[in-house]
């Protein structure tokens, strides 16, 4: 190596020397390249490609040769036969191709050693043949003892460059046989021209034009080798290009040829999580599996699905056969379907489930209902429990929606674990829950599931230390026995769960035939309960009240009262709740409102009217409109106008309801609070607004004889009215005692049945009593009266 090594520096010039290298590293660079196309084409197309390589390797080698000798300084000017020289250059580049072409018939192992040793002994006799070709009067001589080595060693370079390329893949692929195969031609050049015995002193033969020819030769051959690496290049370049617009694609886009992936983009290096250099040479089949069994690599029409490898990741599958590099080939383009499966999922699962608990919601219900249908018609029996809380509203209200939801959540819990893990636990929605119960015989199936849901319940919810705490009241259907269809277990369900809530919550009840014919009786009632006004089957009654102490008369409460044309007389209480419940109370307290105003605008101007408003009513803004038109068409003074209302206005929505009383103030109507002492009285009510009177509900009134905690609440309401100069009213009095007893409590006024019951001809018989008459015969306050069928008690008006 030292001689080697010596020769180069000493006798050679560097300029050329480094020429010559250059040269011989860019055309192995172009051979490899052109190798490697070869490799990705079909049969015609890699032929050409072979050829190609050949001759620029060839040809590369062949010019490094003769421009590595002009610059030998040690022999003069060297003159060449031009024949053997052009042979020798040929005999280059018919070896390379030969070695080339082998590689087909062996494709393994042994195919790379034996191009690499034809090619460093192609390399050797392209050099020994143009020493051939120098003209001198002496034969040249060799040293085999150098000779030989250099030959081994050069085709071991070549043959381990072949074998890297063979192996690597990408940049690597073209850059360490590029360097191997180069020093292979350089060290068989410069360590033959060390075993080389050249004449001294050298004698030429004259060869015309044999020099000039010879460089013109060589500078054309290197130009050739440049121009052809720089298209190869180019070429390489666009194909660079175009892997870098697939791997810009939206989707993986992989070539397969011969049930290997060839090339593949980035996107789809991403999702199978190997870089692209690891997935050439590989089958397709290792990094995705079609999920319906069929091979991946079939020419399908359709796409299909796909699992990537891991089993984590969902893809669509599209093939396609094309022409890439010369060869048909499969392109599977590949898009990732994982994130918007998961977005389906999500949306079917949302599509499903209650988003708050995770519990299933009313379509899963329906769902399970025609698989109940089924199974009952089998002969199985199933269960439906409908669960509603207790408290829940009043939570939402003063703890607000945060803390509702936490309540909802932990319901949802409790529900899940008393059920079976077969049962559908169903949130409905608000407060509203469902337990689709299977696999059980009935009804004891459904009684002792309702009894673990009560004892989790008791268990887990303190209502007299945990203010959020809730209770559970449940209704029971059962099928086929209650109903045969899903839609009418459901309501049977409802009917019993009512039925639980009025026997006073916190309890479960079954479905009986007689909650269904009650509950189609209440249905029938409010239909005609719609058509009471044209119908005119409403009226007016109106009882008095009087000053607890005289007796004496000073206003009458209106109440609406219901004659059906068939059932007679209907209670108040069964009709006005129903009114609320389905609306019709605002059109119905309306008319009260206008017909009460009507009829007392023919009162005498020191008598005053009562009339009650529902919380339903002051959920519409329209209330204080409503009373101004009345007070309008009937003339009545707003002054003698008694708005009462229960503490309940003031729990639906406190700053609108606040806002309709200060509107009914400002037209100078007055507002009472009737019932005070029950539901959620709250001394913020009385603070929050000026009411002018107060009402004792009747519940401590008529025990007022028997029990001295009733008197102490009258006394404490009594002086609560005092001290706000509020007058209080006691209702529901009855009897003497109980009016003597309120009187010395200190109410200013009573009613009750004691001074009068109810009734039309009361009101009516003033009225006409309060008519214009000659002033001859006007009678003087005191002589206006009653008519003698109102009870006794109502003598005078005061």
């Amino acid at each position: 190596m030292s001689r080697i090594l010596s020769c180069l520096l000493d006798e050679h010039a560097w300029y050329l020397v480094l020429v010559a290298m250059v040269l011989c590293g860019v055309a192995s660079a172009g051979m490899y390249l052109l190798r490697r196309r070869a490799r990705e084409c079909g049969t015609q197309r890699r032929r050409a490609w072979r050829i190609a390589a050949a001759t620029v390797g060839g040809l590369g080698f062949w010019a490094t040769h003769f421009i590595a000798m002009l610059g030998h300084q040690g022999t003069g000017q060297m003159l060449y036969a031009p024949g053997l020289t052009l042979f020798s250059a040929w005999a280059m580049v018919f070896t390379l191709w030969g070695a080339f072409s082998l590689r087909d018939r062996m494709p393994g192992h042994g195919g790379t050693v034996t191009i690499g040793i034809l090619s460093g002994l192609g390399v050797a006799a392209m050099h020994f043949i143009g020493m051939a070709a120098l003209h001198t009067v002496m034969p040249v001589t060799y040293d085999l003892a150098i000779i030989v080595p250099v030959i081994l060693g050069s085709t071991g370079l070549m043959v381990a460059g072949c074998w890297v390329f063979g192996r690597q893949s990408g940049t690597q692929q073209i850059l360490w046989p590029t360097q191997l195969t180069t020093l292979g031609v350089g060290v068989l050049h410069f360590g033959a021209i060390v075993g080389t015995r050249f004449p001294q002193p050298m004698d030429h033969v004259h060869i015309p034009g044999g020099h000039p020819l010879m460089i013109g030769g060589v500078a054309l051959v290197g130009f050739f080798v440049v121009v052809g690496v720089v298209a190869i290049a180019f070429v390489d370049r666009m194909l660079t290009d175009l892997r870098g617009l697939a791997s810009a694609a939206l989707e993986g886009l992989v070539i397969v040829q011969d049930d290997r992936i060839i090339e593949a983009n980035d996107i789809f290096a991403a999702l199978v999580g190997h870089p692209v250099e690891e997935l050439r040479g590989t089958w397709p089949d290792r990094w995705l599996t079609a999920l319906d069994g069929q091979a991946l690599r079939q020419d399908r029409p359709a796409p299909f699905e796909a699992e990537i490898a891991g089993g984590d990741r969902l893809c669509e599958v599209a093939v396609r056969m094309v022409e890439y590099r010369g060869r048909r080939s499969e392109v599977l383009a590949v898009r990732d379907l994982t994130e918007s499966r998961r977005a389906r999922e999500k949306i079917a699962y949302l599509a499903r489930h209650d988003a708050l608990t995770g519990l299933a919601n009313r379509a899963s219900l329906r769902e399970a209902l025609v698989e109940a249908e089924r199974r009952t018609a089998a002969g199985e029996q199933v269960a439906l429990l409908a669960i509603d809380l207790d408290r829940f509203k009043a939570i939402n209200d003063l703890f607000g929606h945060a803390a509702g939801d936490e309540v909802l959540c932990q319901v949802a819990d409790i529900l899940r674990e008393a059920a079976a893990p077969g049962d559908a636990v169903v949130r409905m929605g608000g407060d509203e829950f469902m337990i689709l119960q299977w696999d059980q015989p009935q009804p004891r199936g459904a009684q002792a599931l309702a009894g673990r849901i009560m004892d989790s319940f008791a268990e887990q919810m303190d209502v007299a230390r945990n203010p959020l705490a809730v209770r559970a009241s449940i209704g029971v259907a059962l099928m086929p026995d209650d109903a045969v269809l899903g839609e009418t277990l459901c309501h049977h369900a409802d009917l019993a769960l009512y039925r639980a809530k009025d026997a006073g919550r916190g309890t479960c009840c079954f479905f009986d035939g007689d909650m269904d014919r009650a509950v189609q009786a209440r249905r029938q009632l409010e239909q005609d309960l719609r058509h009471t006004l044209l119908r005119d089957q409403l009226y007016l009654v109106y009882q008095p009240l009087v000053c607890s102490n005289t007796q004496r008369i000073v206003g009458y409460e209106a109440l609406v009262r219901w004659k059906h044309p068939e059932r007679g007389e209907i209670p108040p209480s069964d009709f006005i709740p129903l009114a609320e419940e389905s609306g019709f109370i605002i059109q119905l307290g309306e008319w009260v409102i206008r017909e009460a105003c009507r009829a007392a605008s023919h009162w005498p101007d020191h008598i005053t009217l009562a009339v009650n408003v529902s919380a339903v009513q002051f959920q519409v803004d329209t209330l204080p409109g409503i009373v101004r038109a009345a007070l309008v068409e009937s003339g009545f003074d707003p002054r003698r106008l008694e708005i009462e209302i229960t503490e309940s206005v003031l729990m639906r929505d406190r700053d609108a309801a606040l806002a309709t009383l200060h509107r009914l103030k400002q037209d100078g109507v007055r507002i009472a609070m009737d019932d005070f002492g029950t539901g959620y009285s709250s001394l913020s009510n009385l603070q929050a607004f000026p009411f002018d009177k107060l009402k004792i509900d009747r519940s401590f009134v008529s025990t007022l004889d028997s029990d001295d905690a009733a008197r102490s609440i009258i006394r404490a309401i009594v002086g609560l009215g005092r001290g706000l100069n509020l007058p209080v009213v006691a209702e529901g009095v009855e009897t003497e005692t109980q009016r003597r007893m309120v009187a010395e409590e200190g109410c200013a006024q009573a009613q009750g049945y004691l001074f009068g019951r109810p009734s039309r001809d009361l009101a009516e018989g003033m009225g006409r009593a309060a008519a214009p008459m000659p002033s001859a015969a006007l009678p003087s306050a005191a002589a206006i009266v009653a008519p003698p069928a109102v009870d006794a008690a109502v003598r005078r008006v005061a």
